[in-house]
């Protein structure tokens, strides 16, 4: 086992911890088995989780009593977060042990993600993991790189994460930070 070169959420979590500084909001922009949320909600005073899949979100235990669970789109996220929020986190693809058919959607999720900057606070950080394993992923992945690579390099600091020894469909992470 690698320490570095790992799962990209454990890697997305170290980056989270380790470079935002003011911990009061988070978004969980995909809920599923909620791994993502129990991390945010231990580190930051308020976690709002996005699902769309109805039994993920009955199954969710806030353990922390600082969770809102919203049963809906993330592209959704500026209807119900009104707040700044210092840092959100995508987990793009389908739900672990469930439907494969049910997965996220390039167009949705690149709306959430444009949206999301808007609420984001400067030195938040918005973290994507990308499933590229799929036709869906596929097309998530072209579409965020694309309109990331466009992103004013004075207002954002964009990298991706990859390990190039791998699967070419092996998942990437990549990192938004707001200045």
């Amino acid at each position: 086992m690698f320490k570095y070169v790992s799962d990209v959420s454990l890697l997305s979590h170290n980056i989270i911890k380790e470079y935002i500084t003011t911990k009061d909001i988070a978004v969980d922009a995909t809920l599923g088995n909620g791994y993502d949320c129990d991390f945010l909600s231990n580190n930051f005073k308020k976690v709002y989780a996005f699902e769309i899949q109805k039994s993920a979100c009955d199954k969710y235990v806030d353990k922390n009593n600082n969770v809102t669970i919203i049963n809906e789109s993330h592209a959704k996220i500026d209807s119900f977060v009104k707040e700044q929020i210092n840092c959100v986190c995508y987990n793009l693809g389908y739900l672990p042990g469930g439907d494969k058919n049910i997965t996220t959607l390039a167009k949705s999720s690149l709306e959430s993600i444009k949206k999301s900057l808007d609420l984001l606070t400067s030195n938040g950080i918005i973290s994507i993991a990308i499933y590229r394993g799929h036709n869906e992923g596929k097309d998530e992945e072209n579409c965020i790189i694309n309109f990331a690579k466009n992103l004013p390099k004075s207002k954002y600091g964009v990298m991706i994460h990859e390990c190039i020894n791998r699967s070419s469909t092996s998942p990437l992470l990549m990192i938004i930070e707001k200045k």
